[in-house]
């Protein structure tokens, strides 16, 4: 692992992703998350299991173009972010929605 030490892995993942693409992802035991831009695959691959006790077979990121933002004559760009497509093991699953 590189410059991450375990205490702050958990820092690297900011949130999970809820879109009509990452629900039909759930079907494939497929998760989506938003992680900081300076992660790293093995990085996020080992905060997944420390933070779900799950077993991560495969981990897919993409960093899309940033998008142009106009506020009047004003040209400006939306924030640049990561996302990580987490594959677990077979039988493994994160409770995304706990029951209420």
């Amino acid at each position: 692992m590189s410059k991450t030490s375990e205490r702050n892995l958990a820092d690297l993942i900011l949130k999970p992703i809820v879109t009509e693409k990452a629900t039909i992802l759930l079907e494939q035991n497929k998760y989506v998350f938003d992680v900081k831009l300076t992660a790293t695959k093995p990085e996020i691959r080992a905060a997944i299991e420390q933070l779900f006790g799950v077993k991560v077979t495969k981990v897919n990121t993409h960093r899309p173009p940033r998008r142009r933002k106009r506020v009047g004559r004003f040209l400006g760009y939306k924030p640049q972010y990561k996302r990580a497509i987490v594959t677990l093991a077979e039988g493994d699953e994160i409770v995304l929605f706990p029951e209420v």
